[in-house]
Order: structure tokens, then sequence, then C-alpha cells
């Protein structure tokens, strides 16, 4: 019960953020820490429960966008509808992308290669397809204040979208990790040969999970278009993309349920921090920003949830 009181208090006090806080530029930073959250919960599935590297997540995300947009531009289909349709295709590719590669047992760096190849033959199809607005990309046409396609006159109203799509994200996951599919997948990451051994089918267990994270990013980069207004095959596919995503659960803790939230939280804040140490030199926060993701990928490597378990075990032996 006290736990259950701490989340709900600390929901409470999320939900009161905009009516508190005026500030457009804090809204909009939580915003974005709440969607590279959301994004980042959908590479967990597979890159951290699964153990499943993907370098080229951006792939889900560029078809999340591109579909719920090319579907509002061309069929006036409400980006609402046009978002699950996104997903529907993400989870289509992601099938394809999945055989081809579990099929043939490729896994680690090779897996990681192989996605970001991917992502690549759709960031090139996408520039060169006029259809899809080739290297230029597709300008969301703004309808004013209109909750039903998705659009809003206040920014407010996305930080609340967000904040109920990853809520209700982070409610699936943990109920998938206590799923037989969840120690499947766990089971298939610490030892494919030993899970197999005990009957459990990899090749079907990593496509499940390629299908689950495939419709979570998708659906991420659909709000990603509509927030924004534009999508382009630079933003929607490519690799920077992909490292925004998995940055985000690597840094907070891959495969468990709050590392991506963690991350999302720390990185927002380490970015907006760097960022006002040193505004008087254009770009020199990006280095230092760098610089110290890079020591924690070195000094952390089970990340910010890995190491806090570490010193509660360490903690209760001592005692």
């Amino acid at each position: 019960m006290p736990r259950t009181a701490a989340w709900l208090a600390l929901l409470a006090a999320a939900a009161m953020v905009p009516l508190v806080i005026r500030s457009e530029y804090v809204i909009g930073t939580l915003t974005l820490m709440y969607f590279f959250a959301f994004v980042g919960q959908g590479w967990n599935i597979l890159g951290g429960y699964a153990g499943q590297f993907s370098f080229g997540h951006a792939l889900f995300f560029g078809i999340g966008a591109y579909t719920s947009s090319l579907c509002f531009l061309k069929l006036g289909l409400t980006p609402w509808v046009g978002m699950w349709l996104g997903a529907a295709v993400a989870v289509g590719v992601g099938l394809v992308t999945g055989h081809l590669s579990f099929r043939y047992g490729l896994r680690g760096a090779y897996f990681a290669l192989v996605m970001l190849a991917f992502a690549e033959i759709f960031r090139v199809a996408a520039t060169n397809w006029d259809f899809v607005g080739g290297s230029f990309g597709i300008l969301v046409p703004l309808q004013g204040h209109a909750p039903r396609l998705f659009q809003f006159g206040d920014k407010r109203y996305f930080y609340y979208v967000i904040l109920a799509m990853l809520l209700a994200l982070t409610w699936a996951v943990a109920r998938l990790e206590r799923s037989r599919l969840g120690y499947q997948m766990i089971a298939i990451r610490e030892n494919e040969a030993a899970a197999d051994a005990l009957g459990i089918n990899p090749y079907r267990v990593k496509l499940a999970a390629m299908a689950l994270s495939a419709a979570v990013t998708a659906l991420g980069g659909a709000f990603y278009a509509q927030y924004f207004s534009y999508i382009d095959p630079a933003i929607g596919f490519g690799p920077a993309n992909s490292i925004e995503i998995l940055l985000r659960p690597i840094i907070g803790g891959a495969g468990t349920l709050w590392g991506p939230l963690l991350g999302a939280l720390l990185l927002g804040l380490l970015g907006e921090g760097t960022r006002g140490l040193v505004k008087s030199y254009a770009g020199l926060h990006l280095m230092l920003y760098g610089v110290i993701l890079m020591g924690a990928v070195v000094f952390l490597p089970r990340g910010v949830m890995g190491a806090l378990r570490s010193l509660g075990v360490g903690a209760a032996e001592r005692a």
C-alpha cells in the first residue's frame, strides 16, 4: 500500500505539472522526456528483455511517422487511426526483418548491423521517392485546434497524450515482465542455448519481441510527426534517431521496467544542464554531453538501475 500510494502521488504530481507551470519551454522539455522514455521502452522490449540489440529502430519509428502522416495527407484519415495503421505496417516489416535475421541465427553485432542496414534502405528509398515527399519530407498541414485530427492549439495537450501513452506502456511492460512470454524472453537473453534445450522456441519468442517492439516504436513515431508537424527521411530513418532511441534504456538500465524512464529523465536533465552551463560556446555542450555519456557507458555497463541494484545488494550483505 505505501508503494501504491507513492506512485499515485507521483502520477498526480505529473498530471498537475501543466496546471502549475506555465512555461511552454518546461512543458515541452518534459513532453520530450516522456516521448523518449516511450520509444526507449519500445526498444527495451527487444534489446533489453529479449537481448537482441538493435541499432536500427529508426526503421519502425519512421514507418509509424510516415504512415500516419501519409494517411492524413492522401486519405484524410485522422492520425488517431493512422498511428495504429503505422504500427501494423511496422509489425509486418518487423516480422520480415526478424525472420530474415533470426531464421539464420544472426545475433549480437551482426543483428545490430542488419537492423541498421534495413533502416538505411528505407531512408534512401524515402529520400528518392516523391510520393512520400522525397528529401524534403512531409509537412503536416495545420488545422488549428483540432483534437479529432491529433492537433492542438496548446502544447499541454500533447503533454497529457504522451503521459497517458507512457503510463499505458509501462503498465503493459510490467505485465509482460511477469508473463510467460516475458520469462521466455529473459531466458533467451541470458542463455539462448539453454533456453532452447528447455523447450523454448527462440525463433518464435524473438519474433514476438520484435513485433511488440516495432509496434510501440511506430506509435512513438506517429506522435513525433504530429507534435512537430514534420518528418523527413533523416529524422525518421536516420542512424542518429536510432542512437537517441537506444541511449535512454542503455543509460537507465536495459532489461528493467524503469530503466528507460530513468534514462530519459537523466539524459533530459543532462542535456539541459550542459546547454545552460556552456551556452556562450555554440556546440560545446554537445561535446560535454558526449563525454559524460561515454563515461556512463564505461563505468555503468548495466545502467543506472544496475548500479542501484548493486548498491542495494551490497548494503544488504553488509547488514
